[in-house]
């Protein structure tokens, strides 16, 4: 079998860099399989964009109506921050996708990728006035992280976007209140990796609150200096490098054909 991952593998995670559309299209029609492969898609809902090399105002998006785990690179589309779709053919786009996506990647040049989930865990978080609560080693990775944003609905008012880009400001994180989370990062392994340790960190809070135990909260200086211990790790541009080579060697046994 021929591994799409090869582009990736015996490279240091400094060495990559995603130069072409068709690099770009592959590792998102990648991303979207692998959000399906854990448990983290809606059916056709949820969206996760990425920037187009050179083309700093145009990004790809999901066609509406086509499952996370059916998407291929061929079949996404481009689309310009003002939501017009770049090619004659292309599919439908969700308008609510657009608002999210378009305010982020417009106002943070830093972004190349944003992914936003409605799973189960994330949405119940969501519904929490505490949020994400630092109770275990997933969540601290996020301590004095996160960002959030309130409801205001389904998101098709594009007045929404200034309120969306204020909230956020300068983080990586957010979690939109009663509707699911979001992350931003300047490659799509960022995005996948910082989605994915989210997602963990929320179903152990909502495991552990189900309980009915008593939860032991890490002290302050704990939580302080775990969240240090993090960031240390390196260059936080290379977030989720080391682990994506392993993610698609993982598709191309489970899920091929996502390169097409």
């Amino acid at each position: 079998m021929r591994h799409t991952a090869g582009l990736l593998q015996d490279r240091t995670p400094e060495a990559v860099r995603l130069e072409t559309e068709w690099e770009v299209r592959t590792q998102l029609a990648a991303c979207y399989r692998l959000i399906a492969h854990f448990g983290m898609d809606d059916t056709i809902f949820g969206h996760i964009t990425a920037r187009i090399p050179g083309r700093p105002t145009h990004f790809l998006i999901n066609p509406y109506g086509l499952l996370f785990g059916e998407m291929t690179a061929s079949a996404l589309v481009v689309v310009d921050h003002e939501g017009q779709a770049l090619e004659a053919s292309a599919e439908s786009v969700n308008a609510a996708g657009f608002v999210i996506h378009s305010a982020i990647h417009t106002a943070r040049p830093d972004v190349d990728c944003v992914l936003h989930t409605h799973t189960r865990a994330g949405v119940a978080i969501s519904c929490l006035r505490e949020g994400l609560l630092p109770i275990n080693q997933f969540a601290l990775e996020f301590a004095g992280r996160i960002a959030c944003h309130d409801y205001e609905g389904i998101a098709l008012d594009l007045a929404e976007r200034e309120r969306l880009i204020r909230d956020l400001g300068d983080r990586n994180v957010m979690i939109l209140r009663n509707h699911g989370l979001l992350t931003a990062a300047d490659t799509i392994p960022g995005a996948f990796y910082l989605t994915y340790y989210l997602e963990q960190a929320a179903r152990v809070q909502m495991d552990v609150m189900a309980s009915g135990g008593t939860i032991v909260t890490p002290t302050p200086e704990i939580q302080a200096r775990t969240a240090r211990q993090y960031t240390s790790f390196g260059n936080p541009k290379l977030t989720g490098m080391r682990g994506w080579p392993a993610m698609l060697r993982l598709l191309d046994r489970v899920n091929p054909g996502y390169a097409e």
